[in-house]
């Protein structure tokens, strides 16, 4: 049996985006040290790229809604680490049975939403059992094999299964493992009612959220009274409000402006790792790309290596796990840069003179569209950019699959399932891709589900299922009166209930 614990003082900040910027060489570490004693009034400025839609965080899929609400605003019974290690969170300990089947959970003490009302277990088996039943709702998939949700007693809490899911806890940890009120009426779209260390006090649409300290919060009270979220999505206005002084923190800086930051002596640099797959999505549904030979043409003529150097952060990454996730291993040997077969192979299909769309969320830039033009120009494929904005990306590609080729960064951690789904905007339907990864699942040896993940995804990269362009890394400039701000997979979570802020000397 598997028990996992911690104490209440162990509550911290170890926590870290449908889609931002990401990049890719080690920028410097920080050296500064905070110039004064942290003031727990301070107000902490965050520059961030994608806004959220609206805060129906169960309804509404996407990094930038658990970016900033998990584990701030909301929280479910474990959480995740910035390395993605599972930790507990409302509950203060976990057992999970030998066969993996039964999830037992004991609820902390003492928590109580926002509302002001106490959580107690039938709160957590109300949230659960929506998700379970309601196929409108975040995660609802990922409890397919849930048999039961009961409440032996008021601080208890037990799962069971009709069949082992290796991603059952850890899926937990994301918008299916929140926990909300029973019979709570908050409109979720504008408003929260959750347990975390923050409460929602506006939200400036287009323009910044801000949240307060709650001061009822059942754990280490947050080190900020204030935390505002600005979004920025142009980058080179990013830097200019940063050296403005307008916030203290700044995510997904572009590496070509970071030595801005840097130069100025008012920031130090971190790089973090993260599980963005830069990823370019073929239609694998739709023609010319339902054939292998023209996905197989696209991949041979990207110069990863190249186009890593022109993005200024990441690693190559040939296949669909990144090296955080369970499965990953070097599939460097699959594809290679190697232009004058891409031509022959594009001969061989039929398409010597092929023009494809590439369409793509807006906030992304142009380098990376610039070295595909460039790249495919040189085998004789066409590509045109359609930038377009991403509420439209999310509707023409991702909800009604039209389109020949897309880029976004698949934040999300563990989401090879993707590629087992051929309903997903992918359009990859192949049958020992999916036994494979059901495999995986249902195998309680995380060992053994990993090595079945790896041949998985094996196959994936060898039917060039997509092209995964790099494996991202956040570069994010800190003030150096900030303490303890996340450094790792802070694209997909930001917990904020540990950073301070000094005051000046």
């Amino acid at each position: 049996m598997i028990r996992r614990t911690r104490r209440l003082a162990l509550i911290t900040a170890l926590a870290a985006t449908a889609v931002v910027l990401s990049a890719c060489t080690p920028a410097p570490e920080p050296t500064a040290t905070p110039t004064g004693e942290p003031d727990p009034a301070a107000v902490l400025q965050i520059g961030l790229v994608l806004e959220p839609t609206n805060l129906d965080i169960r309804h509404t899929s996407g990094a930038a809604l658990e970016q900033i609400l998990i584990d701030n605003i909301y929280e479910g019974l474990v959480s995740r680490a910035e390395d993605n290690e599972i930790v507990p969170r409302l509950a203060s300990d976990f057992e999970v049975s030998d066969d993996g089947l039964t999830y037992t959970f004991t609820l902390n003490e003492g928590v109580a939403f926002h509302s002001g009302a106490a959580l107690t277990s039938a709160d957590v088996v109300t949230s659960y059992e929506a998700v379970r039943t309601d196929p409108t709702l975040q995660g609802n998939a990922e409890f397919a094999a849930v048999a039961s949700i009961t409440a032996p007693d008021a601080s208890t809490v037990q799962i069971v299964l009709t069949q082992p899911n290796q991603n059952f806890l850890f899926a937990l940890t994301g918008p299916a493992g929140l926990v909300f009120q029973n019979g709570d009426t908050t409109d979720l779209k504008t408003a929260t009612n959750g347990t975390g260390p923050f409460t929602l006090t506006r939200w400036s649409k287009g323009s910044a959220i801000t949240f307060a300290r709650s001061d009822a919060y059942w754990g280490e009270p947050a080190g900020v009274a204030e935390v505002e979220f600005q979004y920025i999505p142009d980058f080179t206005a990013g830097v200019n409000t940063a050296l403005d002084g307008g916030v203290q923190v700044l995510t997904a800086v572009d590496p070509n402006l970071a030595s801005q930051l840097e130069e100025s002596g008012d920031f130090t640099l971190t790089t973090g790792r993260t599980t963005d797959k830069a990823t370019l999505a073929f239609n694998n549904a739709k023609a010319p790309l339902d054939d292998p030979r023209v996905r197989e043409a696209l991949r041979l003529a990207i110069d990863h290596e190249a186009l890593v150097e022109a993005v200024g952060a990441g690693s190559t990454l040939y296949g669909p796990i990144p090296e955080l996730d369970p499965g990953y291993e070097d599939l460097s040997d699959v594809i290679s840069y190697d232009p004058e077969k891409a031509k022959a192979l594009l001969a061989e299909a039929g398409q010597e003179d092929l023009e494809l769309t590439l369409t793509i969320p807006s906030f992304y830039g142009t380098t990376v569209p610039k070295v595909l033009i460039s790249d495919f120009n040189e085998v004789g494929v066409t590509l045109e950019v359609d930038s377009v904005e991403f509420p439209t990306w999310l509707e023409d590609v991702y909800s009604n699959h039209d389109y020949d080729l897309s880029f976004v960064l698949h934040v999300e951690p563990r989401d090879f399932g993707n590629f087992a789904n051929p309903d997903y905007y992918f359009g990859y339907d192949n049958s020992e891709v999916q036994a494979l990864y059901d495999r995986a699942l249902a195998e309680v040896d995380p060992d053994e589900s990993a090595k079945l993940l790896a041949e998985a995804a094996k196959i994936v990269s060898e039917d060039h299922a997509a092209d995964w362009l790099y494996n991202g890394a956040t570069i994010t400039a800190v003030s150096p009166l900030v303490s303890g701000f996340p450094k790792d997979s802070i694209n997909s979570r930001i917990d904020l209930s540990g950073v301070t802020v000094a005051t000046e000397k």
